[in-house]
């Protein structure tokens, strides 16, 4: 199988590479920026192209010269940055988003899995918060990453694309860096355990579901493999666990002796995340793939 990863040298996109490469996938990385520093080992194996979301032209060139099966589409200005760039974020986000299902329907690809966020929720939602729920962000990123999940439930309406979803949490795991604002949860733990201190931009009560990488993986591969007619809708919420601030760092302390953690909020930061909800309901995934 042809898989294309947009983003593909950021933190989940070289997981994900690494999982479908081990899985004997032949996999092309698409980044306007490549980084191979978490797929270093196995680089020669992997096709890489460097190109621009936003700019049509790279991105049909790529979804043709790669002959892409499957695309996952996991290029994103992430929310952090999209605040202090918006239309940066706008043109990577949304309209990037916007060419990746355009060169789909160009080239008959047989699917585009997009990962969505809670982001996409904003305050006043029910925790946990229903698949069905009202959307209305207050963020950028939150903003297109609704208007990509309506582009892709139009792309299937419209032209028969088979475009899946999953509304992620925030993703904890080795090598994932600043930039978004749920990046907290992974940085108090990786950090500690690499013997550097931490400080971290939210309060100790701040909360938001995780959800560890690898669990993150197997639940794109499984709505990849999910059959056509046990699918009800295109969008999915994805759980995980639901900590404080504080609890993590109390768990880190209990594991990493010496864990040298020290909370500064941030104000910018903070009013970002609590933005978000605090659980994601995923029943709808359990009960249909």
């Amino acid at each position: 199988m042809n898989v294309l990863i947009t983003g593909g040298t950021g933190f989940i996109g070289s997981h994900l590479a690494r999982f479908l490469h081990k899985k004997g996938e032949k996999v092309t990385l698409f980044d306007i920026e490549p980084d191979l520093g978490l797929v270093d080992d196995i680089k020669c194996e992997l096709g890489l192209v460097k190109g621009d979301l936003a700019f049509l032209p790279d991105v049909k060139s790529t979804v043709s010269s790669s002959k892409a099966q499957i695309i996952y589409h996991l290029g994103a200005f992430l929310s952090a940055k999209a605040e202090d760039r918006p239309m940066g974020g706008f043109r990577t986000n949304l309209v990037g988003t916007f060419n990746v299902l355009e060169a789909a329907r160009l080239f008959d690809v047989e699917m585009v899995i997009f990962p969505s966020s809670i982001a996409a929720f904003g305050e006043g939602v029910s925790n946990p918060v229903p698949n069905e729920a009202y959307q209305r962000p207050t963020t950028m990123y939150g903003v297109a990453k609704v208007a990509g999940e309506l582009l892709g439930e139009y792309y299937y309406t419209r032209f028969g694309v088979d475009f899946r979803c999953l509304r992620l949490p925030s993703v904890v795991g080795l090598g994932r860096g600043p930039g978004g604002a749920s990046a907290y949860s992974s940085l108090m733990i990786e950090k500690p355990a690499r013997g550097e201190s931490c400080k971290v931009y939210v309060g100790q009560n701040s909360r938001m579901p995780v959800l560890y990488i690898k669990d993150v993986l197997r639940a794109f591969l499984g709505l990849q493999e999910a059959r056509e007619t046990d699918l009800e809708r295109r969008v999915y919420n994805i759980g995980g666990i639901s900590p404080t601030a504080g609890e993590i760092a109390e768990s880190v302390r209990r594991y990493v002796k010496g864990a040298r953690l020290e909370f500064h909020p941030d104000k910018r930061m903070q009013e970002i995340v609590d933005s978000w909800p605090e659980a994601l309901d995923e029943t709808r995934a359990r009960e249909e793939w």
